[in-house]
């Protein structure tokens, strides 16, 4: 290991616990394409960063290319829907039974990849995917039009959670909230995740998945998948920015309405593709699901 890089995860603390909770916006803004380009600004709140935004912007045309820069993203969705339903295997009365429907609440759903997919599915009553990428949005939003059978089912958003209006009754909560790479790019992950909280059912679960801070994640994906192989488009990820699996269970102990967390790991192997690795949640990508407890 590099002694930089070992000082650097010896004194990296954990993006969770050291950001001080901003004050939340209060007010909401949900953008219709008629009523936007891609120059406009991204919404005010406190995960959005304009530079990230500004980063995934550049990347929203090649973003349905399956050879272009998001390749790595639509060979992991199917590893994205086996997590959740392993999630789901852990309830009582499984939800993904033909007489029970699943509404999905899709953050930071990027051009649609899991959106569209989650939407074909005989058990999804609906989808609502949000991103605060004007021009990633734009290219969700055209690439669902090729998909008349999805149509009623997904919606699409240009907002960010804390500018998405909570919803006001029970039956407008969603039974899964999923934050596919997502929480690396935000600013301050402690106060985005209980954003998200709101709009969890009781019983529903945040499906999420991310990078562990360890010399090993910054060797795969900022060495070699960035700067050496370009298979990830360079500047994409900072890795004082990833979390650690120990870390987002230890903060989700602390928070009473929730538990059931579980967790796996899962590494890209070049010509075959990404696979779980038992253990690897511990060093590299992994995914991570809590549920909301019932009756409190």
């Amino acid at each position: 290991m590099p002694p930089l890089v070992r000082r650097l995860i010896l004194r990296s603390p954990s993006p969770l616990h050291r950001l001080s909770k901003p004050a939340l916006f209060t007010s909401h803004r949900s953008h219709s394409t008629q009523l936007l380009s891609p120059q406009q600004q991204p919404p005010s709140s406190s995960s959005v960063s304009a530079a990230e935004v500004s980063h995934f912007n550049a990347l929203a045309s090649t973003w349905w290319d399956p050879h272009g820069p998001s390749r790595l993203l639509h060979l992991m969705n199917p590893l994205r829907h086996d997590f959740i339903a392993s999630c789901l295997s852990q309830d009582a009365s499984p939800p993904s039974t033909p007489d029970k429907h699943l509404r999905y609440l899709d953050v930071g759903c990027g051009g649609g990849i899991f959106a569209e997919s989650a939407a074909r599915l005989p058990a999804t009553s609906s989808v609502t995917a949000i991103d605060p990428s004007p021009s990633v949005y734009c290219v969700a939003l055209e690439h669902a039009k090729t998909d008349p059978s999805i149509r009623k089912t997904l919606t699409y958003h240009n907002t960010s959670i804390e500018d998405f209006p909570a919803p006001t009754t029970a039956a407008d909560k969603y039974d899964i909230l999923t934050l596919f790479e997502v929480i690396e790019h935000v600013k301050h992950p402690a106060p985005f995740l209980e954003s998200c909280f709101p709009f969890v059912k009781p019983g529903g679960w945040i499906v999420l998945s991310t990078i562990a801070r360890t010399w090993t994640s910054w060797l795969t994906t900022k060495v070699v998948a960035e700067d050496l192989v370009g298979v990830v488009p360079r500047g994409t990820h900072e890795w004082s920015q990833y979390i650690n699996e120990e870390e987002l269970r230890e903060w989700f102990a602390k928070q009473r309405e929730w538990g059931d967390a579980r967790a796996v790991g899962v590494v890209y192997m070049p010509g075959i593709g990404w696979r779980e690795v038992n253990g690897g949640e511990r060093w590299g990508n992994y995914f991570f699901g809590v549920r909301k407890k019932e009756g409190l």
